[in-house]
């Protein structure tokens, strides 16, 4: 068994571990417990009822937080012409034409958070799937991440201000990011209840009986705080 620090195991004495709390109890409770010396990140952590092996059963969208995440994201957008001219105008950190994507291939240079593309660069742009898949970079049109030029100013704008894409695991996981432990007790539970909506919005046909198995939410350095499902989730 991993041994935990110190300052773990103090904040697990706070709460009892086996039992499960209402989604506004468990973020005021990892507000409490994030004591390190950083500002660390709040994340809600879903157990979903899914079989990742069928194609029908992916749980991939995104969830626009109504507090941001905290940061600063940096987009890339795949884009040439006049398309690249308006997402500069628009706010982007990085247009990736033919030189950039070729930087990517090469060097495996991935200094940004987020990427968007206009249908007309998904060909070049699949030349990187093997590089920005794994990461969670590649565009895709069901993420919202492939949009038509005219979208591009209201895409970027979302993103800097807390879009956040999310996609189950290969265990059928998700895992997303709610914002900082500094942010108020209230934009924080905003936020998380966020997610449980898109997250509820995006249930998979497919899918017989018991959708969200488990919710943890947890911060970078501190236990999980298991969610009572009927608080936050539908069965």
């Amino acid at each position: 068994m991993a041994k935990h620090s110190r300052r773990f195991e103090d904040a697990s004495k706070m709460f009892d571990r086996d039992n499960y709390y209402s989604l506004a109890e468990a973020v005021s409770l990892i507000k409490k417990m994030a004591t390190a010396k950083f500002d660390e990140t709040v994340e809600m952590h879903f157990r979903l009822g899914i079989d990742p092996r069928h194609s029908e059963q992916q749980v991939r969208s995104t969830v626009l937080l109504p507090n941001g995440l905290g940061r600063t994201v940096r987009v890339l957008v795949f884009a040439e012409g006049e398309d690249a001219r308006a997402a500069e105008a628009a706010g982007a950190d990085f247009i990736a034409d033919d030189e950039v994507i070729a930087r990517i291939q090469r060097d495996n240079w991935l200094d940004f958070e987020a990427t968007l593309a206009v249908p007309s660069m998904m060909q070049k742009v699949g030349r990187l799937a093997r590089i920005l898949g794994p990461r969670g970079l590649m565009p895709n049109p069901k993420a919202g991440s492939v949009v038509q030029p005219d979208d591009l100013g209201r895409a970027i704008e979302e993103l800097k201000a807390g879009r956040v894409e999310f996609r189950n695991d290969k265990t059928g996981n998700l895992h997303i990011p709610i914002g900082k432990a500094s942010f108020e007790e209230q934009k924080l539970l905003e936020n998380a209840q966020a997610v449980v909506d898109a997250v509820n919005r995006v249930r998979p046909s497919a899918i017989k009986g018991l959708y969200v198995r488990r919710l943890v939410v947890t911060s970078t350095m501190g236990p999980g705080v298991r969610v009572v499902q009927a608080s936050a989730v539908t069965a």
